[in-house]
């Protein structure tokens, strides 16, 4: 796991926005790079960022070690997606490409972000392999870790998209 990666104010201010380039007057302006159309999220950020967080809860209910690193991943994946759906454009048509993974998209869309998706893309397999129900794979310490990850991350990608999250407080009705 990164060691840089927590949500201190001094991390979070690298990742404000969208990443910009200065125009011809100096100021910034919105970046924007093209992934191929089919590899776009067909939902908008703020649905994907939802989505994120009700995958940790739900993560945090799962017993089994195996499932709850594969639903925190899943999670992980939703936050990643709200980036590519607020940052990329679709790519001319053209050729299909190959498939290429969210993580290795949000690379492109988002750089400040690279450190956060090699991680989860290293524990892709591993989520795989939980997800095939192959047992013993992954220990509760793994589950527990990645759980802690996704939620950062989650919580990185809020702050950078301009999204507030606010926990709900037990026993208060919905």
């Amino acid at each position: 796991m990164p060691t840089n990666r927590s949500t201190s104010s001094s991390n979070i201010s690298r990742f404000p926005g969208p990443p910009s380039t200065a125009g011809p007057d100096g100021g910034a302006s919105r970046r924007q790079l093209p992934v191929p159309a089919h590899a776009l999220p067909h939902r908008t950020p703020r649905e994907l960022l939802t989505m994120a967080r009700h995958g940790l809860e739900e993560a945090a209910e799962i017993r089994a070690d195996g499932m709850r690193y594969a639903t925190a991943h899943l999670a992980a994946l939703r936050a990643a997606a709200a980036v590519l759906a607020a940052r990329a454009v679709p790519a001319a048509p053209g050729r299909r490409s190959r498939v290429t993974s969210v993580w290795s998209l949000l690379v492109l869309v988002a750089p400040e972000l690279s450190e956060w998706s090699a991680f989860f893309a290293s524990t892709a397999s591993k989520r795989s392999a939980a997800e095939a129900g192959i047992p013993r794979v992954v220990t509760a310490r793994e589950a527990d870790d990645l759980m802690r990850s996704a939620e950062q991350f989650i919580a990185v990608v809020e702050v950078a998209l301009g999204y507030s999250y606010q926990p709900r407080l037990e026993g208060l009705a919905s």
